[in-house]
């Protein structure tokens, strides 16, 4: 699994038990990302649609979603992975763009990028392989690159994985059914019917995955964009098309209000961060219209890029950190039994592995703080804080 600004790795353990008790037989990702919540619902069993609307996410969701592990022919995946490990350098775009205009990767990786990827649109376009060829790809190349995660900027010398040599290996896939689509959550979210569960990961502030992920953009596209700036980032950054109402303090509130009413689902559970634009309350009352609703607070570190300091240009550090943990928060809506029902399997998870956290966690099926607020939610147990690393 690729590094990923936002991922939800640590809260995977919370999400499958809601998912479990909830006893959802279907699914909606609709921010999927690199498709690791989609997959830990997949793993039980149940039938998830994983949307999203960069082109990476979507081959992700290809591979890992909608492929099934019982149909794939493993032994021509397996070939065509040797076939790529197999090929020796050949500079092309990546190479002139991402290792010598840029520091993403090393030239020997980064001219063995432009042969697996030229050879994958050769060789297996149109094929079943094709996703999965292209997902292994990607991996192999965030494995040797040099960034701290995110490709708005490089790291000033080598990091010492870049060095390793590039190698695909075959992806872990699932079992079972499920479906791959690209699109904007704003657009698709009315289309996609009726879901036992939905899950939504919106994007938190102005910071684009579409720039912070613009290498997995392009060698997914494969066009050979205009690079522009420091980081080469693909020239349609520039396009206001390829920006999201999410990424935007004034358009994201009623983006998410209209997402949130048009999804059709059971079970609502909303990830969101307490550093981003709308408070708890606002997120709850956005949420439980109609329904109950309950919060799970989880203490999280920081991303890298925000806990190491700030520097000037120069590379002179010039500010201080304020902080280096914040809270990641789940919010649960929908019939008040069932949000019960999930609020206790996740308190009952925090019992089994000792996670600190405040009390009250555990044992939460009532309602409390009853009544009305202004979106016509009613908070179904107390807000709770719990420590994800005690739940891997």
């Amino acid at each position: 699994m690729i590094k990923y600004l936002g991922s939800k790795r640590r809260l995977v353990p919370v999400l499958s038990r809601i998912c479990a008790a909830s006893g959802a037989r279907t699914a909606l990702d609709l921010f999927t990302g690199t498709t690791r919540v989609a997959q830990a619902f997949k793993a039980q069993g149940v039938e998830v649609t994983a949307v999203d609307t960069a082109r990476y996410a979507h081959v992700f969701a290809q591979c890992y979603i909608e492929a099934d592990a019982a149909a794939v022919d493993m032994p021509a995946l397996k070939a065509a992975i040797d076939h790529l490990n197999g090929l020796p350098g050949r500079p092309g775009y990546v190479h002139a763009t991402f290792s010598q205009e840029a520091r993403f990767f090393q030239p020997f990786n980064a001219a063995r990028i432009d042969a697996a990827r030229d050879a994958i649109d050769h060789d297996y376009a149109g094929s079943p392989l094709y996703p999965l060829l292209l997902t292994s790809l990607i991996e192999a190349a965030d494995r040797v690159d040099s960034t701290t995660g995110v490709q708005m900027a490089y790291v000033k010398q080598w990091a010492p994985r870049s060095s390793n040599p590039l190698t695909l290996r075959v992806p872990e896939l699932l079992p079972g059914a499920g479906h791959a689509v690209l699109g904007d959550a704003l657009h698709v979210a009315p289309e996609l019917g009726h879901f036992d569960l939905a899950y939504l990961d919106p994007p938190y502030n102005q910071h684009r995955y579409f720039t912070n992920y613009h290498v997995w953009e392009t060698l997914v596209a494969w066009d050979a964009p205009e690079p522009y700036g420091v980081a080469r980032k693909r020239v349609d950054a520039r396009d206001p098309a390829t920006r999201s109402a999410f990424n935007s303090k004034r358009t994201m509130p009623d983006a998410l209000r209209q997402v949130v009413s048009s999804v059709d689902c059971e079970l609502l559970v909303l990830s969101y961060n307490d550093e981003s634009w709308l408070a708890v309350d606002e997120l709850e009352a956005l949420c439980g219209r109609g329904r109950e609703v309950a919060t799970l607070t989880f203490d999280s570190a920081r991303y890298v890029g925000a806990r190491i300091g700030i520097f000037d240009p120069s590379g002179v550090k010039v500010g201080r950190v304020s902080h280096l943990s914040n809270h990641e928060l789940l919010v649960i809506a929908g019939e008040g039994a069932l949000v019960r029902r999930v609020v206790d399997a996740a308190g009952r998870l925090r019992a089994e592995t000792g996670a600190g956290g405040a009390s009250g966690v555990a044992g939460a099926g009532g309602v409390a703080g009853a009544g009305e607020d202004g979106g016509g939610a009613q908070r179904v147990a107390p807000t709770c804080v719990l420590d994800p690393d005690r739940l891997q």
